[in-house]
């Protein structure tokens, strides 16, 4: 062998132990990683350190499934619906037991139905991009006046003294429920992480119930801070079978504060749930 084949063994002996030396920087960070694990990535989806609670089933009942369900209520027997789609968007009064409409107005074709909620012997409803909102009688569904705010409207709930409206974003809106002017926003958060797509709204025992847009879990988030206080994890609770349509998803919650009940159903749902909400096991 000449001057260069002597070189090339050179060369070979310094790559076998470069090649020993990276093999035991890897054996050192394996042992490492096996004691101090790095930190998973975590979303509010499937991580969340806020308590996470599940539901059981109470009662059953009918729902018009060509309903496209934006906003649900109930009082004195009677749900209060506020359905979208132009054209097909509307205002209802729903028998509870029956799932009868016994009262009903339509929107105008130009606009896109969306939210609603009881303020007194006020119906609130919101449409979608059309920056109008309605005021009516709750006895006979006649309006009474038009509002206005900026930008889109998805969902509302309301206290009595306030309410809260919704837009898509991790923000909700705090207007007064006499002048439904806005009065400040709240910024919605599990721990650091913004929670957006909030849609349907509910007042719930002091906590705002917010269903998640095209997801099957409910936020119960605190109306002073913001702060995500607990997930409801509702899947199941439709079968498979009846997600015909891509935009058949949960949306819509009401509440009984004399019985306790809590109803919720969805975007052209066959039915209404009443549920029971328990610790997530």
């Amino acid at each position: 062998m000449g001057q260069m084949s002597r070189a090339c063994i050179a060369v070979g002996c310094d790559n076998s132990l470069n090649l020993k030396m990276q093999n035991l920087r890897k054996l050192v960070l394996f042992l490492v990683l096996s004691v101090f694990p790095l930190p998973a990535q975590t979303t509010h989806q499937s991580a969340s350190a806020r308590p996470q609670y599940t539901y059981t089933v109470i009662h059953v009942f009918h729902h018009d499934p060509s309903a496209f369900t934006q906003g649900f209520a109930y009082r004195d027997g009677f749900f209060y619906e506020g359905t979208g789609l132009n054209g097909r968007s509307s205002l209802r009064k729903v028998r509870v037991e029956t799932g009868e409409v016994v009262q009903q107005v339509p929107l105008g074709e130009e606009y896109f139905g969306e939210g609603i909620t009881l303020v007194k012997d006020h119906v609130l409803q919101l449409t979608w991009k059309s920056g109008t909102g309605f005021v009516y009688d709750l006895n006979d569904f006649h309006l009474l006046r038009k509002f206005s705010y900026a930008g889109e409207g998805w969902g509302l709930a309301s206290d009595g003294r306030d309410v809260f409206l919704s837009d898509g974003s991790a923000e909700i809106r705090v207007l007064d429920a006499d002048t439904l002017r806005e009065k400040r926003r709240i910024k919605v958060r599990d721990g650091a992480m913004p929670i957006d797509q909030l849609n349907e709204l509910e007042f719930v025992e002091g906590q705002i119930f917010a269903n998640v847009w095209h997801s099957n879990r409910i936020a119960r988030i605190s109306p002073q801070t913001g702060a995500v206080v607990g997930w409801i994890d509702l899947n199941g609770l439709l079968s498979p079978m009846y997600r015909l349509d891509p935009d058949a998803v949960l949306n819509g919650i009401a509440y009984d504060p004399v019985k306790k009940r809590l109803f919720v159903t969805g975007k052209l749902w066959p039915s209404v749930f009443e549920i029971r909400v328990v610790p997530k096991k």
